[in-house]
């Protein structure tokens, strides 16, 4: 009986080619029909044809958030102020952030329980080396505090693939590890009062979210942005056009660009208005607007344009096949949890900035949850394989939504965790129902 080789079984032979990763990365998005479009009508067709088989994108959650802020707004009658609105985006940063920082994991079909308590001791390292004796200048300690939460995940990520232990137990542990040494380090420091470490107002980093620029700087950033934005978009999909590779109609991407610079338009014309009194003024748009801009931009770059992000979407569709294809797993898998930990961290900063210190008596746990709901409530697949950082933003800024609308009207705590988890579980219940009729691939 004559025994089949390497290339028979589908493994990579030594010295030989490797399968190409496109083939493996293909079953995280199956195609229902080739994209090639001539025409604007031929462009809705197809992505109508995409919606009925599954593949409704980011759609649902969108007219989600929609109708969230249309009752809201008909129930407060004052929820589309500027100052609510700037209030809804300062909550949602620190959703958003954790929820960045667990889509990695949830890609690769895993999950990290301990991003909070990472990205808060990331935080106190920060606030420790901004305070007496050390007083280091504010972007080394930025900077010390997300290598911390780095070294955190690499340790974490490690255990998880060379010892093989669930991520589930691990990150457990982590949650409740890094929640004891946050209360080891703060009660070490005396000049901690009641656990509380603060961070002064002349800081830079206080001033991320309790700072804005001034509404001049807002409109020139944001003639910046959109000009970024229009150029890369506009040749994308020219350079896609002219190699006949699938790319929407001219008008598409124009209205693409039309839409997305009068999102930014509105945004920061509704910044512009004095959102505090006739004494304080406070316009402008607020600093920490353009840091989340950025990690968004930086982390879909790392998602879509770069092997590494390919690699992760084929080992959450497919480990298996992903490590037959030639991809080292095991170090991807490790590298994606220690860059889960050091988004946790910038979390971390957005958070101690926003409350202008640090303390012990943070419900990590909760913000844990909140990350991964927002998250799955985006978009991102609880079952691997599929989603996008931009996806974290939505769901984050819908969890903030609903946190600011029920703190609006009233309602404690435990009707705000209910309505988050009816959200959560209608999220998942869209994502498994579009799974069902999404065609397997061949």
């Amino acid at each position: 009986m004559a025994v089949p080789t390497d290339e028979q079984r589908g493994r990579p032979t030594a010295g030989g080619p490797v399968p190409p990763v496109p083939d493996v990365v293909a079953a995280t998005e199956v195609p229902v029909s080739p994209v090639v479009v001539g025409s604007l009508r031929e462009y809705l067709g197809t992505q109508w044809q995409r919606i009925r088989s599954g593949q409704s994108g980011m759609l649902p959650i969108v007219l989600g958030l929609i109708l969230i802020v249309v009752v809201f707004q008909v129930l407060t009658s004052k929820y589309l102020t500027a100052g609510d609105i700037v209030n809804i985006l300062a909550y949602g940063s620190i959703f958003v952030t954790f929820g960045l920082a667990e889509t990695f994991a949830l890609v690769l079909s895993e999950i990290d329980l301990s991003i909070s308590y990472v990205g808060f001791v990331g935080a106190m390292i920060m606030a420790e080396l901004l305070n007496r004796p050390f007083d280091w200048p504010w972007w080394a300690a930025v900077v010390v505090a997300l290598l911390a939460c780095g070294v955190i995940g690499l340790v974490q990520g490690a255990l998880i693939t060379k010892l093989r232990i669930p991520s589930f137990v691990v990150t457990l542990a982590g949650l409740l590890g890094w929640q004891g040494f946050l209360i080891f380090i703060t009660g070490a420091d005396k000049t901690a009062v009641g656990g509380v470490l603060s961070i002064s107002e002349n800081r830079i980093v206080w001033g991320i979210v309790n700072a804005q620029m001034s509404p001049v700087a807002g409109w020139i950033v944001y003639a910046a942005v959109i000009a970024a934005f229009a150029a890369y978009v506009w040749s994308r999909d020219g350079r896609r056009r002219a190699s006949g590779l699938s790319a929407p109609p001219r008008s598409i991407t124009a209205a693409t660009i039309v839409g997305v610079a009068a999102l930014g338009a509105l945004l920061v014309w509704v910044c512009g208005f004095n959102r505090g009194s006739s004494i304080v003024v406070l316009e402008g748009v607020p600093y920490f607007v353009p840091v989340l801009i950025a990690v968004i931009v930086l982390l879909t770059v790392l998602f879509h344009r770069t092997r590494f992000g390919r690699y992760l979407y084929a080992i959450g569709a497919n480990p298996e096949a992903a490590r037959r294809a030639g991809i080292r797993v095991a170090a991807i898998r490790t590298l994606a949890f220690m860059l889960c930990s050091f988004t946790a961290g910038i979390a971390g900063v957005i958070y101690a900035s926003r409350q202008g210190s640090m303390s012990i008596s943070v419900t990590g746990g909760v913000y844990t949850l909140l990350g991964v709901a927002a998250a799955v409530i985006g978009g991102t697949s609880l079952f691997g394989g599929r989603g996008k950082p931009v996806y974290a933003v939505i769901g984050g800024v819908i969890v903030a939504a609903i946190y600011y609308g029920l703190f609006l009207l009233g309602v404690s705590a435990d009707g705000t965790y209910m309505a988050i988890a009816v959200v959560l579980v209608a999220a998942a219940t869209v994502d498994t129902l579009a799974r069902r009729r999404r065609p397997s691939a061949t």
